[in-house]
């Protein structure tokens, strides 16, 4: 098994590899973008755009910033790191409607290629089927609850694999967890429903559980820092209380962020709108994955 002290060397490879693909994305994304402010029916606004890029700072900031050599040795740095992956990416990214614009930005022959895909039944049921709230929920609290294992935790502080593993599971867990509360293109969703005030609520219940025990616990849950050189000052149970009371915080307080944005709404006057978090704006023809959406033109 590696050591943490070679995971760590080898971590301007996968830094220069995260770079690479981030600044692929964005640029994919600002080219369908430009094409998209082409049509006044349907443009992705300036704040959207924003916000996409304020989503891919964040995701470079926990997977290719100078944040990342702290991440073996302090416990709070790597709760930062799982929650910029997690917590605060991913909405950002969502928001902007990534896949409309990421459509869009792709060459004409990708979507020739690509659109009689996403046209097949099976695609559009799959699609649907990992975009339900009880799914989404449950794979993010697993994820959550899973990766804090002391065991497991201890497999992916000490194997560049799985240290890969686990961040690409945070990433992933907090699309599928924010999907159903943005409700970004392509989904068909009518607006903002109580439910979710509901869905987000219980997302806080594993938290306050993990993030609980680890404040108050007099016992260190991850032994394996008690190896490592000690930084600003912070014991390992210092370190430990500190990270999970961030956590506590972080994820407590963005959750009542878009709760309260949805009961404002729910509570208002009734306005027809495609997306729980997304001003209304002009819906254009193929907002759904369908034939004419997914055309070439």
């Amino acid at each position: 098994m590696q050591s943490m002290h070679h995971i760590a060397m080898s971590a301007d490879s996968a830094s220069s590899a995260t770079i690479l693909a981030l600044v692929l994305a964005s640029f994919l994304y600002l080219r369908g973008w430009r094409r998209l402010q082409e049509n006044p029916v349907n443009p992705i606004l300036g704040w959207q755009l924003t916000s996409f890029l304020l989503g891919m700072f964040l995701v470079w900031g926990a997977l290719a910033s100078p944040l990342v050599g702290y991440d073996h040795e302090l416990l709070t740095v790597h709760m930062i790191q799982h929650l910029l992956l997690m917590t605060f990416a991913p909405p950002l990214i969502l928001m902007s409607e990534p896949l409309l614009a990421f459509w869009r930005g792709l060459p004409r022959l990708g979507r020739v290629a690509l659109g009689p895909l996403f046209r097949l039944r099976f695609v559009q049921q799959f699609g649907r089927m990992i975009s339900r709230p009880a799914l989404c929920w449950t794979v993010s609290t697993l994820t959550l609850m899973g990766w804090h294992v002391p065991s497991v935790f201890t497999l992916g502080m000490h194997s560049e694999v799985w240290h890969t593993v686990e961040q690409a599971t945070f990433l992933a867990a907090g699309f599928l967890f924010w999907w159903p509360v943005v409700q970004a293109w392509p989904s068909d969703s009518i607006g903002p429903k109580w439910s979710t005030i509901l869905y987000l609520f219980l997302a806080t219940l594993p938290c306050d559980i993990l993030s609980g025990f680890l404040v108050f616990s007099d016992r260190v849950a991850y032994p394996l820092f008690f190896t490592v050189p000690r930084r600003f000052g912070f014991s390992v149970l210092q370190d430990q209380q500190c990270a999970a009371a961030l956590m506590w915080t972080c994820i407590t307080v963005v959750y009542l962020v878009p709760a309260a944005v949805i009961s404002t709404k729910l509570l208002g006057p009734q306005t027809t709108n495609r997306h729980g978090l997304i001003p209304s704006r002009p819906d254009a023809a193929g907002s759904r994955i369908d034939s004419q959406s997914l055309g070439v033109v």
